[in-house]
């Protein structure tokens, strides 16, 4: 299984990230590996991401095509551990 955590973390992507990614994913596809992607940016911003649209739609058709997308909402839990500790903090000063 390839794990690519957190894809679009940084704001802006090397210029050739749409063909390696596309290539990673083909190459997986065909073979029917396994392949877990996490991002919090939306699927609709890909192909502005990756400044190649017909790259980000063929990506993303390979991976739903037997995959499954699975979407979260809420807030971050790494604030929401920290506004804990802060309450803790005050609490004990």
């Amino acid at each position: 299984m390839l794990i690519i955590d957190d894809l679009f973390l940084r704001k802006r992507v090397p210029e050739h990230a749409a063909d390696d990614l596309l290539d990673i994913i083909l190459n997986r596809y065909s073979k029917r590996k396994s392949t877990l992607i996490t991002s919090n940016r939306p699927v609709e911003d890909w192909g502005k991401l990756l400044r190649d649209n017909a790259a980000s739609s063929a990506i993303l058709d390979r991976l739903l095509h037997r995959g499954h997308l699975l979407k979260f909402e809420g807030k971050s839990y790494r604030l929401k551990e920290a506004a804990v500790r802060l309450a803790i903090g005050k609490k004990k000063e």
